[in-house]
């Protein structure tokens, strides 16, 4: 079991790189092809597919580049209502246009990581602050959030919370690190890495030997 465990993460590797290898030849090999490229590089076509990869993630890095440009975001707005009046091709377009979108925007719509009291007094959770909450609920509370507070490890799911800001704790932490802190149940973070998460606030989160410990004491006494 023990040399399984070992031999798994790496078979699973190999087998995803060439899953990868073989999805991107999909998009290269016909390129080389119709350019006959690999007649200036003296017919090795190994180094055709690497000048056709390179070329590609030059145009692609470069249309983002645009993208980010007004002149880019215009050309691209007319691009997008092009596609958008096309029978069926408008509903495959629209569908992987607005899935890209999320995915890209995901890290964008959380402003910063935050600790808070969830589900009760003297728990802590790991938030994420996606804006101030709507002046009706501050007029009750006072200066409030709107504070995501996902599951573990499924962090597709969670709660809305409308904190109010003295209970918000704010720590300097990023984005992806709290989501791989979620998504890993904190396995992923040895104590010392938990113990520099509390020193960057004024939360005490006690040291999970001594909560073992005691733990297994109170056990005992129960024996």
């Amino acid at each position: 079991m023990a040399g399984l465990f070992l031999v798994a993460p790496l078979v699973v590797t190999i087998v995803a790189l060439r899953l990868l290898i073989g999805w991107l030849s999909g998009f290269v090999d016909p390129i080389v092809s119709t350019t006959a490229l690999a007649q200036y590089t003296g017919n090795i076509t190994l180094v055709a597919q690497v000048i056709t990869f390179l070329t590609l993630i030059f145009v692609i890095t470069s249309l983002g580049y645009l993208t980010q440009r007004s002149i880019g975001d215009w050309a691209f707005s007319w691009f997008d209502r092009a596609f958008g009046i096309v029978p069926v091709v408008r509903v495959i377009y629209t569908s992987v246009r607005q899935m890209t979108q999320a995915l890209r925007n995901r890290e964008n719509r959380y402003e910063n990581v935050v600790l808070i009291e969830y589900p009760r007094e003297g728990l802590f959770a790991i938030g994420f602050v996606t804006g101030e909450s709507p002046a009706s609920t501050q007029s009750a509370t006072g200066k409030a959030y709107n504070v995501f507070v996902p599951h573990s490890p499924n962090i597709t799911g969670g709660r809305l919370v409308l904190a109010p800001e003295d209970t918000i704790h704010e720590i300097d932490i990023s984005v992806r690190r709290a989501i791989r802190l979620l998504m890993t149940t904190g396995i992923a973070e040895e104590q010392s890495d938990v113990d520099a998460l509390a020193s960057e606030t004024n939360v005490d989160i006690p040291d999970v030997t001594d909560f073992e410990s005691s733990t297994t004491t109170a056990a005992g006494d129960d024996t």
